[in-house]
């Protein structure tokens, strides 16, 4: 029995400037053939369970292409096409029984609003219909009909943070084998809501009381799997946003029912998933009036995991006016700055103009004196539970010091996932009172063990919670929150 296993990955941001080339790719993770199985093989991601869980199996695993961009802009027509070719033309020349392959969801080219349905279309109609299709994806997918149509079984990840991509991994490999076996004929039903709602974290209700109910969907005989999509608002196309898939074992019925009743309870609670979050300014001072350390402010406007540029001065420019100490920021991404700072060397003192370079939107260059106190390349092996095992860089870093408070500022833009890029430059968090970052929850699995609480703070930017600032002119119907008055029931016709 021989799978081929593949990867491509794209959370697409179309509200923001910066286009997604082929170089974006190849800068976060470009890999072909026997490559593949070297860089995901004891990595906790998606790739990574299908391997582990192939050799459990006792499968043959045969490896094609695998890439991911961190998310940004729109994907070039000459980008979607390249990374296609590469997968295709793997698939052309290689034996296999199944495929298995690990797709994000949520990702637009310049040529398609459905970037994973389109893959999927063409790698049906090259491979036929007889071979089955398993496909994983993120619980952020704005999931179409044609993904559906096109697959065998969709599986999501059901956490966020996503802790569960590697587990979501084998299970695909594990259904793969099933299929292969007879001994499962899937049947899928996609229900999806006129409904955004911004990123929410899976720890804490209404997403925690949602998954809850799809387990319970779960333990009925003949249903496999039933993920709550939260989809991913910050995109500008027809369709968009949360729905339910289901799948069963030869019971087209159960999946169809299961969906809706999920899907109803999600409407019911729309309102519970959208907080009213404070100010930078606001959140800092609750941080102060809190017993105990650390307390870790998130900025959920500025995070790079949802395509922005991870320059925004909001939340590091309240920090500075509020004259702070024993507090650190990680991190800003300036290559400018980092660049000047090397120059200089430790010890050294510069004047620069940190961050806001990118756009008008996230706040403006801070214009600071900063003692140099750190230089680093920005390599580490993540820790995180997401992903805990990946070669990370974020490209040369450098610790300044200005003021109360420790800035680390690096040339790759990312949102921070555990502490290891404050530890490479001898930043210990655990012995800060207020410790700042950009993230809008995926931090969450490396620093709620650690953190005495956590504040979200939210400000202009392209990944803010309040969904109403984003102009969407796309889109094919009313979509809640911009149409309050929406009747369900007219909606999903139940």
């Amino acid at each position: 029995m021989k799978v081929l296993i593949g990867q491509i990955a794209h959370e697409t941001n179309t509200f923001s400037s910066v286009p997604t080339t082929v170089r974006e790719f190849q800068y976060w993770g470009w890999y072909e053939d026997h490559d593949v199985l070297e860089k995901h093989r004891n990595v906790r991601d998606y790739v990574g369970g299908m391997i582990v869980s192939a050799e459990e199996l006792q499968i043959e695993v045969v490896p094609s292409f695998s890439s991911f961009a961190m998310p940004s802009g729109i994907i070039t027509r000459e980008t979607n096409y390249r990374l296609q070719q590469e997968l295709l033309d793997r698939i052309r020349t290689k034996e296999f029984d199944a495929i298995c392959i690990a797709l994000h969801g949520a990702g637009v080219a310049e040529n398609t609003d459905d970037f994973e349905g389109d893959i999927l279309a063409s790698v049906r109609e090259l491979v036929g219909s007889q071979i089955p299709i398993v496909v994983t994806l993120d619980l952020h997918g704005n999931l179409t009909q044609k993904m559906v149509d096109n697959a065998d079984v969709l599986l999501g990840v059901n956490y966020y943070p996503h802790v569960d991509c590697y587990e979501r991994g084998k299970e695909a490999m594990e259904v793969t084998k099933d299929i292969l076996t007879g001994k499962l004929k899937p049947s899928m039903y996609l229900k999806s809501l006129p409904l955004l709602i911004p990123t929410s974290t899976t720890n804490k209700a209404p997403a925690k009381t949602i998954n809850e109910l799809c387990w319970e969907k779960e333990k009925l005989e003949n249903m496999v799997d039933c993920t709550f999509f939260h989809g991913f608002p910050y995109t500008d196309i027809p369709q968009l946003g949360v729905s339910v898939i289901t799948v069963t074992n030869n019971d087209p019925q159960l999946a169809k029912e299961a969906a809706e009743e999920i899907a109803q309870n999600i409407w019911e609670i729309r309102d519970e998933f959208f907080p009213n979050l404070p100010s930078p300014k606001e959140g800092i001072k609750q941080a102060l009036a809190i017993e105990g350390a650390p307390v870790v402010i998130n900025e959920t406007s500025d995070n790079p995991g949802g395509g922005t540029p991870g320059d925004g001065t909001h939340l590091l420019q309240a920090l500075l006016e509020a004259k702070l100490t024993n507090t650190c920021f990680g991190f800003i991404c300036d290559p400018e700055v980092v660049t000047i700072a090397h120059k200089a060397g430790v010890g050294a003192t510069i004047e620069v103009l940190l961050g806001g370079k990118t756009d008008d939107l996230h706040g403006d260059p801070l214009p600071i004196k900063a003692y140099i106190k750190t230089l680093a390349d920005g390599s580490f092996i993540q820790s995180s539970p997401m992903g805990r095992g990946s070669k990370v860089s974020y490209g040369k870093s450098v610790r300044l010091v200005v003021e109360g408070v420790d800035i680390i500022v690096c040339s790759k833009q990312s949102q921070v996932l555990d502490e290891q890029i404050f530890l490479l430059h001898g930043v210990d968090v655990k012995a800060y009172e207020i410790v700042a970052l950009k993230s809008s929850q995926h931090f969450r699995a490396g620093f709620e063990p650690i953190a005495k609480e956590i504040i979200s703070v939210d400000s202009p930017g392209l990944s803010s919670f309040e969904l109403t600032n984003f102009n969407h002119t796309r889109l094919s119907s009313p979509v809640y929150p911009f149409y309050k008055e929406l009747e369900l029931k007219e909606k999903l016709d139940i």
